[in-house]
């Protein structure tokens, strides 16, 4: 079981972007990096490949990595993950306020 899934709602608390809050996007578990929606957006220039075809400018969001944020609740307090066992399953839980995550 990973501590941050797609869907979480995380704080940036390192980087350029810190304090800014996203969605998780996307998790690359090999690279141990995560893209946030609306955090570190980066701007690729593509040049054109034929005559007839014209450039474009395409904006993204960039990997972070997942040990520069950290899950928050609706409150935005943010917290390590913690996990226990609630009637038989495992279950995430913020270990600041021992709430559970959905």
């Amino acid at each position: 079981m990973r501590k941050i899934r797609v869907g979480d709602s995380v704080k940036v608390i390192l980087g350029d972007e810190k304090g800014k809050t996203g969605t998780v996007k996307n998790i690359f578990h090999n690279k141990n990096k995560a893209t946030i929606e609306g955090i570190n957006t980066k701007i690729k220039h593509i040049k054109p490949i034929q005559k007839e075809k014209i450039g474009k400018i395409i904006k993204f969001d960039a990997p972070i990595s997942i040990s520069n944020i950290m899950i928050c609740n609706k409150n935005g307090i943010t917290s390590k993950i913690g996990f226990i066992f609630l009637n038989g399953e495992k279950k995430r839980i913020l270990k600041k306020t021992q709430e559970v995550i959905q």
